[in-house]
């Protein structure tokens, strides 16, 4: 879910390439021969999934790869998507199951292209990403301990992004970024497509705490790269069998760059556990497990664990509110956009009238029992 810094004109400005000519784009611009294309699922930008027919000289790479054809506004701002690239490399080479960039027949190191559609059509940056095995997590049950693997991937994540280093880094700081968590305030002017309901009070309520508890206590916590959207889509795993005979998931793929920007440890933890509630059956106790892992990597300061409810809370009033508010723009896209929306309100809902103290009592218990070795 690659998301953008103005969202009404991203929302108008998502691509829109058949498959015919998604194909022509991957043999033109990457030199490879596809034998089957197939759209997938996304927010703003356009995702497809492509299978290439095997040469003498593509043997030794993969054969399936994501073309990732960026929106018009994204395509404005080439710096942002390099210093993307570069970040999934760097990843990589570090370890962490990111996918490879693919050059261009130009051999551009970024894997970039404008693709000019003629006298005032848009420009797209076009990227060719290799494809990553495994299932999304939001298709499977959460347990504690992927719940766990997950926040001290986060964790990890955001301590190994500390020593990445780019010419264009200062791209990151997106000071308008509907996205960055920082910027909850600015959902006042989509409020009208919540209409006037129970939900709007609370995202209002929230907006004023944020405004009054969170922004005021920023220059507390510790700055990092966020990669930012750490959603049950982005992270894909692979089951193995443990010794007992039951499933045991590894993440084998994180996906989707789009939403990076510079933010804090304490905000990185909070999107993972506003995401991973989403499907769950038991959604408040999943932030112990998350927080749990996290800390395994990265300690959090009594002050940023203070703000953890409500930047939850906050994550889940941006995700819900854009989305009313894109479907409005896009109700042909309204299945993929309202995906949160689901359970989202009702998880919300939830936290909100358990109150703060009630809901962190859960969270800072069960990551205690981690401690202690018994995990709740």
């Amino acid at each position: 879910m690659s998301h953008g810094d103005d969202q009404q004109s991203q929302a108008l400005a998502k691509p829109t390439f058949s498959d015919v000519q998604a194909s022509a784009l991957v043999e033109s611009v990457f030199g490879l021969k596809v034998s089957k294309i197939q759209p997938l699922p996304s927010y703003d930008d356009q995702n497809f999934h492509v299978c290439i027919s095997s040469t003498k000289d593509t043997t030794d790479g993969p054969t399936e790869y994501v073309l990732k054809i960026s929106n018009t506004e994204s395509s404005k701002t080439p710096e942002l998507i390099e210093v993307q690239n570069h970040v999934t490399m760097f990843l990589r080479a570090a370890g962490f199951p990111t996918s490879s960039v693919c050059h261009t027949v130009a051999g551009d190191l970024t894997g970039l292209m404008a693709v000019d559609g003629g006298a005032g059509v848009p420009s797209y940056l076009v990227r060719l990403l290799s494809y990553l095995p495994g299932r999304p997590v939001a298709e499977i049950p959460s347990s504690p301990q992927l719940l766990y693997e997950i926040g001290r991937l986060a964790g990890k994540l955001d301590e190994t992004l500390q020593k990445f280093h780019h010419p264009q880094l200062s791209s990151l700081r997106r000071e308008n970024f509907i996205w960055n968590l920082k910027n909850v305030p600015l959902l006042e002017k989509y409020l009208d497509a919540l209409g006037q309901n129970r939900n709007r009070e609370i995202v209002v309520q929230v907006i004023q705490l944020f405004k009054d508890e969170i922004l005021t206590k920023l220059s507390h916590f510790r700055e990092c790269i966020n990669h930012g959207d750490l959603n049950d889509h982005n992270i894909l795993v692979e089951s193995s069998k443990s010794a007992f005979g039951d499933a045991v998931y590894q993440v084998s793929g994180i996906l989707d760059f789009g939403d990076m920007s510079y933010g804090y440890y304490v905000f990185e933890v909070a999107i993972t556990i506003m995401y991973m509630m989403i499907e769950s059956k038991s959604p408040v106790h999943v932030g112990g497990h998350v927080l749990a892992g996290f800390e395994s990597v990265i300690p959090l300061t009594p002050v940023e664990r203070s703000a953890l409810f409500l930047l939850v809370c906050g994550r889940f009033c941006q995700s819900l509110v854009i989305a009313a508010y894109s479907c409005q723009l896009h109700p042909e896209n309204k299945d993929y956009l309202m995906i949160t929306a689901k359970t989202g309100w009702k998880h919300l809902q939830q936290m909100f009238d358990m109150g703060q103290k009630a809901v962190e009592e859960i969270w800072f218990e069960t990551a205690r029992s981690y401690d202690s070795g018994v995990s709740m």
